[in-house]
């Protein structure tokens, strides 16, 4: 996969994004990733439980994968009695934890609460949804490895489109950070209670202007901006980026062809000393 370390943010971002295609590509033909794949696409479709998923050592591999929670494959008890709860209970496991991608694991693979079978499994445009997630999930996650400022605008990116209230942004540690950033807002308001802080956001910024890529864009460049000179990250604000397609080879056999982006000034009007205060 390619590198972003060494970079400014803006410009590690904006090289994750012409690339994005072919590095999903690169993804799929992982070794490792090509056996979960074919796994997932083999058997998902006959498992009715959430006991038959946590049995099936690769399929459930793929999933926690899938929404990021590798980190939690082992606690495979917990993720049963999540995945069987009512989440109508709000006594229920699945209400009762604060990782929100463990909801949305919950809500998308959709078993029915005590444990039996879900609706979704078994579709075709719904296999090559999850496909597309662990992907996506793959190279973001490689990306992010060597830069922090661009790991967090990825995954900001990522998830615009779904933030419905300033309560999605600060359950969300990244989306939280980005946000602190991107409007000026010290680090230290997370110690504010959580009312005051979603009435000083949303003086700040419409949240409904994130359903509009521009706007996104906007916050990318800005945080960039402030990121970088509050980390000390050296960026330029106007690059040349030569991406070198066919002689260079990149992760798994992948390779590019010449062909140049030129990065225009990131902070769309606004300085990181001007912004964040």
């Amino acid at each position: 996969m390619i590198s972003l370390g060494g970079m400014g943010t803006q410009v590690a971002v904006k090289l994750f994004d012409a690339t994005r295609d072919k590095q999903l590509d690169l993804a799929a033909s992982n070794a490792l990733n090509a056996r979960q794949i074919e796994a997932f696409e083999e058997r998902i479709g006959s498992i009715s439980s959430p006991q038959e998923l946590i049995a099936d050592t690769e399929v459930y591999t793929f999933v926690m994968r899938a929404f990021d929670l590798e980190d939690q494959i082992f606690g495979k008890a917990m993720i049963r009695k999540t995945l069987e709860s009512d989440i109508t209970d709000s006594s229920a496991l699945v209400n009762r934890l604060s990782d929100p991608k463990i909801r949305d694991m919950y809500l998308t693979l959709g078993f029915t609460p005590g444990g039996g079978s879900s609706a979704n499994l078994d579709k075709v445009d719904w296999q090559a949804e999850m496909i597309e997630r662990f992907k996506e999930r793959f190279v973001l996650n490689e990306a992010g490895e060597d830069n922090e400022g661009a790991r967090i605008a990825l995954e900001f990116k990522a998830k615009a489109a779904e933030i419905d209230s300033w309560l999605d942004v600060l359950k969300d540690e990244d989306l939280g950070k980005f946000m602190r950033r991107a409007l000026g807002v010290p680090d230290e308001a997370i110690q504010v209670d959580l009312d005051r802080q979603i009435a000083l956001f949303e003086q700040k910024f419409d949240i409904e202007k994130l359903q509009d890529p521009a706007e996104v864009d906007k916050l990318v460049s800005r945080f960039s901006a402030i990121y970088d000179a509050v980390e000390g990250v050296s960026s330029s604000s106007s690059t040349v980026l030569s991406l070198m397609q066919g002689a260079v080879s990149i992760g798994q056999g992948g390779s590019f062809t010449a062909a140049t982006i030129d990065i225009p000034t990131i902070t769309g009007g606004y300085s990181a000393s001007s912004v964040y205060r």
